[in-house]
């Protein structure tokens, strides 16, 4: 034993050992196609931020009530459920790069509709068409992005819809105050219309990317995601790596290597319901819980109330004309999207359960003390400045931490904790959650505010966070730097202490039962 030492101490050093290979670059062209696929998302977003300053001019315009408003707006989200339940099947059918081509042309026919919109009946088929193109958009970006990441850099590249949804919010906001100077009957129609441009450049730019390496296994096509994955990959052996373990996950032999195969473990949505709800394992019902609790909770915590109704919270909160109103509201847009750009940096590095802890934190305190000064305000009979500036501030503040963390990380953990099998149908099953969350919310929020005093409301926004923070200590393991087929064994225990590192720790883990 000795002796095996002394001989490897004296060995001849080659020139690796002398010149180490660097830590391989993450690749551009990963980068490319996640930006691409992402756009789709910039649709969700700009719908979002031009209806919040649009309805102020469509109610004067159409003579509509606050309940029709918050119909109006809100529809959208449940419109949506019907292209996100079709989207995992269609996905599976045609492939995640045309699904995101058909959610462009989905979204472009009915921005175009919204546009020339002559009454609310018209304007409500209007939002029917795009709320389905906005659902396939939702579920297919952070799918198709997080199947061509590389592990290393999947956080940070997964969280990109999110990203293109903040930068759509902000155009959104934006054109709200740019549009604003136009004749009413015109103004809110070329704000709405004036959407169907993202999607054209969607359809273009989609002629460029490849499509995902994993579904072309599922396919058989094996000498097309060998493709795939050596420009996606950062080195011939992570690319060998990925595909050694999308095989294995479609019931493909490792030794086989032909171009073209026959896959008999197919996964086009057949009993994929049954092991999600009726015959799930530990693991599997573990994943389950917590890529629908994620979702809710970013809902429920009330962002979509503050991000569609910000100018009539600015109006609450004593900023008396449209214009204040309108460039406070593009100051949340601005908030929104400088904090999704550093949360995309930190994902990576500090990972998921630590950043998202932190950022529902600051939710809860900023929700909290926006409810306190809001209701100060309505308590007041005179202008109080201060309660003013921190309801402002607080906005702003609530905005920021949940786009530094509660924001991205929805889509980024729920599009990477499901198995390969279960990928499609998981992702949509989250966007239902997500959407009829935010529906329920948006369309009710008016409503409530009547009904409790809009600080009550934000104290029930903060309840509601707060039991989220609880939610995600215990039930969300930390996934960073794991590859989509390693995940599952992650799951199937309850976590009330989490490692960060990916290693295995039992402690304080309780087993999910059978």
């Amino acid at each position: 034993m000795v002796e095996g030492k002394a001989a490897d101490a004296i060995a001849p050093k080659s020139l690796q050992d002398f010149n180490p290979q660097k830590k391989p670059k993450s690749s551009k062209f990963a980068f490319a196609c996640a930006i691409l696929a992402s756009m789709t998302s910039i649709l969700l977003g700009y719908d979002i931020g031009v209806m919040s300053g649009a309805v102020i001019y469509i109610k004067r315009d159409l003579k509509l009530s606050d309940v029709q408003i918050e119909i109006l707006v809100g529809i959208i989200n449940l419109y949506s459920l019907i292209g996100s339940c079709l989207a995992g099947r269609t996905s599976d059918w045609i492939g995640r790069r045309y699904t995101i081509v058909l959610a462009g042309g989905i979204f472009f026919t009915g921005a175009i509709l919204m546009g020339f919109s002559p009454n609310y009946p018209f304007l409500m088929f209007a939002r029917f068409i795009a709320g389905i193109g906005i659902g396939y958009a939702l579920m297919i970006a952070p799918v198709y992005t997080a199947e061509v990441s590389p592990a290393s850099s999947r956080g940070f590249l997964t969280s990109f819809p999110e990203v293109f949804i903040n930068g759509g919010i902000l155009l959104g906001y934006i054109s709200n105050y740019g549009f604003s100077k136009l004749p009413l009957s015109l103004g809110w129609r070329v704000m709405l219309g004036i959407g169907a441009v993202p999607s054209v450049i969607l359809a273009v730019g989609v002629l460029a990317m490849p499509e995902s390496p994993r579904w072309l296994v599922m396919r058989g096509r094996l000498g097309d995601a060998t493709k795939v994955l050596n420009k996606t990959s950062e080195s011939p052996e992570e690319a060998q790596l990925r595909l050694a373990e999308i095989k294995s996950a479609a019931g493909i032999p490792e030794s086989c290597n032909d171009d073209v195969v026959q896959v008999t473990k197919q996964s086009h949505g057949e009993g994929v319901w049954k092991e999600l709800f009726l015959y799930p394992t530990p693991a599997v019902r573990h994943i389950v819980i917590a890529a629908l609790g994620i979702h809710f909770f970013q809902q429920a915590s009330g962002i979509d109330a503050v991000v569609l109704y910000s100018p009539t919270i600015f109006k609450k909160a004593g900023l008396e004309s449209v214009t204040e109103q309108l460039l406070a509201t593009v100051a949340v847009g601005f908030s929104k999207t400088m904090c999704i750009l550093v949360a995309t940096f930190l994902l990576d590095r500090v990972g998921r359960r630590p950043l998202l802890l932190t950022s529902v934190g600051g939710m809860v305190l900023s929700l909290l003390t926006l409810a306190v000064s809001l209701t100060v305000i309505d308590h007041s009979h005179e202008r109080l400045m201060w309660a003013i500036g921190l309801s402002i501030a607080t906005v702003l503040s609530y905005v920021a931490t949940f786009s530094i963390g509660a924001g991205p990380i929805t889509w980024v953990y729920s599009s990477e904790i499901f198995p390969l099998r279960l990928r499609a149908q998981g992702s949509a099953m989250g966007v239902v959650v997500n959407r009829v969350t935010s529906g329920v919310i948006s369309m009710t929020f008016l409503s409530l505010s009547n009904r409790i005093t809009i600080g009550g409301a934000f104290f029930l926004f903060g309840g509601i966070a707060t039991c989220g923070w609880i939610f995600f200590y215990t039930m969300l393991p930390e996934t960073q730097g794991k590859t989509l087929e390693e995940m599952e064994g992650s799951f199937g225990k309850f976590r009330v202490k989490s490692n960060t590192k990916g290693m295995d720790n039992n402690d304080g883990e309780i087993q999910l039962a059978n």
